[in-house]
């Protein structure tokens, strides 16, 4: 026989009970209130952009192999949490370059931003402002110097140099950057030709967007798109005179494959503000540019869109950090798909990461509302890692909190391995 006393329920009871949620009627919010990750800002991007801007995003280079890679390697590791040390408030500020950031990342530089939505890099710098992180502006961006400045006058900007073939570009960029007050030039390295990248091949992505039967068709659900772009100002490069191609036709008429450590001496006799080159991919590269005096680098290898089958910069990182020593700076990106990843890296010896896609996935989604979410996401999980770690501020994370499980060994290592087991 049942013990339990029933009774009617009582409305006042019920009514604690249940709490009846106000309904958002501002579309953009309802849908960014639905986004707990950046896989899922990443649906909404796929959702809401025509196939080939988001694939242009998405994508990388031959078989995507580098980014599978990469995000793989975030996957692949274990955390290791101290007991008894409790973290009742977490810091996540550092200085990087000589100024603070209030978190460990900043925006990394993409090209033809305003292609994925028409806020483009308005919407990147003034999120970023707002956050109190740096924002970096591409040369192959969709947005002046000079807005960017603008869009973020009091926040760090950043700007991201390619060598071209007609130096004086490069030159003349670089000067106007200075001028606008950015603080940190990013020589990239890892681009001297474009990279295969077979999604846009198969698109016909091309600058300007080339209208054919099935770009039309794939437009007919997503109207918002086309609208914003058709109704808003023509895109602005920050360095191509003219447009008219692919993307990797675009890069392989600019970039010049010649680029040397001579081009590295003449951008920093130009350049009077910190100098990171960003495309490093071996420990010895490592080395060398620390030792010829530049302030940094960044780990990269593009976001797995030049070189498919590179190094995994996650892989790299304690690696190269055990090279150069503690007081160089040394920044990592490609992958970067959640806070736990962030944390993780500072763990293994970077001072700073970037994101690149994390952000264009928030953008699409949501234009700066979208960035913010993308900023609040990050955020939230680099606290709630640091706090379940046990620690209080990034100074505390050290390699002890982080093991690299294995998936891909070099053959030589296992051989040896093998050999000395015998």
């Amino acid at each position: 026989m049942s013990t339990v006393q029933r009774q009617f329920p009582k409305p006042a009871e019920l009514l604690e009970l249940m709490q009846f949620k106000k309904p958002e009627l501002n579309a953009r919010r309802r849908r960014l209130g639905k986004a707990l990750t950046i896989d899922d800002l990443r649906t909404i991007a796929k959702r809401r952009t025509p196939k080939a801007a988001f694939d242009y995003t998405d994508g990388a280079a031959e078989g995507e192999l580098s980014l599978h890679r990469a995000r793989q390697a975030f996957k692949d590791i274990e955390f290791h949490p101290g007991i008894l040390s409790p973290a009742p408030s977490v810091d996540t500020s550092c200085e990087i370059l000589g100024a603070p950031s209030a978190l460990p990342f900043g925006i990394a530089p993409t090209g033809f931003t305003r292609l994925m939505q028409t806020e483009g890099e308005v919407a990147g710098a003034s999120a970023a402002g707002a956050a109190g992180i740096p924002f970096t502006l591409s040369t192959l961006g969709t947005t002046s110097i000079e807005d960017v400045r603008s869009a973020n006058p009091g926040g760090r900007n950043w700007f991201q140099l390619y060598v071209m073939r007609e130096r004086e570009i490069s030159y003349d960029l670089a000067r106007r950057a200075a001028g606008a007050g950015f603080d940190t030039l990013m020589f990239t390295v890892d681009t001297p030709i474009a990279g295969a990248r077979l999604r846009d091949k198969r698109n016909g992505f091309s600058i300007p967007p080339q209208l054919t039967l099935g770009t039309v068709v794939n437009a007919i659900p997503r109207p918002w798109w086309w609208i914003d772009f058709l109704t808003t100002p023509t895109l602005e490069f920050a360095s191509l005179s003219s447009t008219g191609g692919t993307v990797g036709e675009l890069l392989n008429a600019a970039m010049d494959p010649t680029i040397s450590f001579a081009d590295l001496d003449v951008i920093r006799e130009l350049w009077p503000g910190r100098i990171l080159v960003k495309g490093v991919q071996t420990v010895q590269d490592s080395v060398r540019l620390r030792d010829v005096g530049v302030d940094g680098i960044v780990l990269s290898n593009h976001g797995g869109r030049q070189l498919d089958r590179a190094p995994i910069p996650f892989h790299l990182l304690p690696k190269v950090r055990a090279a150069v020593g503690d007081g160089f700076t040394v920044m990592v990106d490609t992958g970067i798909m959640n806070g736990a990843d962030i944390v993780a890296s500072v763990a293994l010896g970077a001072d700073f990461t970037l994101i690149g896609r994390a952000y264009l996935y928030g953008l699409m989604a949501g234009g700066r509302a979208g960035v913010d979410k993308t900023i609040e996401i990050l955020r939230t999980e680099i606290e709630r890692t640091m706090a379940l770690l046990g620690v209080s501020s990034l100074a505390e994370l050290g390699p002890h909190h982080v093991t690299q499980l294995t998936r891909l060994v070099p053959l030589g290592d296992s051989s040896a391995r093998a050999s000395a087991d015998d």
